[in-house]
């Protein structure tokens, strides 16, 4: 059509063109196997069912409750959704906190603002059921629950779970009736360690639960929110 220069045409029927001009909008159907060469640049302004493969634009992280707020040019986003760790008992037969769970979503119906919640860490306790750890979420996308704080009687505890999300993940469950038994670990963050005298850091972090210490045990640590925008 609107081709120039030199073009062959061999026996088996095929048309080989050394040097081509012009838009090419009438061309239709050209086998991949049989196109070779260099291709002249391009816009891509008028291509279309082409899947982008390019990383995150930017990324937001929460890790206090607030407002998620859409920049310019983002239409969707992969959210990861991790629930607060489970404290951990101190005193007798002892228990560790669990991990919190974990949504994971690709969220293409992506709200100007959505409200972000981070479920605080389960407090540790001496001599009573420590607390649970508390639920994170999205908007109405996703969320997850804290993991469970560790019991008097010996027993650790499960970790939390995430729900509507495209992948919902279980946090670690945690030791118990053991003197110094590591809290469960989240998707995102460790449990504190545990230790058999004696008090050190004990807490978690990022949804880890809280490990046994002597006396008193760790916090579990506070959820987190991570978004991925495209």
């Amino acid at each position: 059509s609107n081709g120039s220069n030199v073009a062959t045409l061999d026996q088996a029927g095929l048309l080989t063109a050394t040097t081509f001009a012009g838009s090419g909008a009438s061309l239709t159907a050209l086998p991949a196997a049989n196109i070779t060469g260099t291709l002249p640049a391009i816009d891509g302004s008028n291509l279309t069912g082409i899947s982008s493969v390019a990383g995150a634009s930017s990324i937001q992280t929460f890790t206090a409750t607030g407002t998620y707020t859409r920049p310019a040019g983002i239409t969707k986003a992969l959210v990861w959704v991790v629930g607060g760790g489970g404290g951990a008992t101190g005193s007798g037969t002892r228990g560790a906190g669990a991990g919190g769970g974990t949504a994971i979503e690709l969220i293409t119906s992506l709200g100007s603002t959505e409200s972000v919640t981070i479920g605080a860490g389960g407090a540790g306790s001496s001599n009573a059921h420590a607390s649970d750890g508390g639920t994170s979420s999205f908007g109405s996308h996703c969320s997850a629950t804290g993991g469970g704080g560790g019991y008097t009687s010996g027993d650790g505890n499960g970790g939390g779970t995430g729900s509507g999300g495209d992948i919902n993940l279980t946090g670690q469950a945690s030791m118990g009736n053991n003197d110094a038994g590591n809290g469960g670990s989240s998707f995102l963050g460790g449990g504190g360690r545990g230790l058999h005298s004696g008090v050190q850091n004990g807490d978690g972090v990022h949804g880890g639960g809280g490990g046994m210490e002597s006396g008193y045990g760790g916090d579990g640590g506070a959820g987190m929110v991570i978004v991925y925008e495209y």
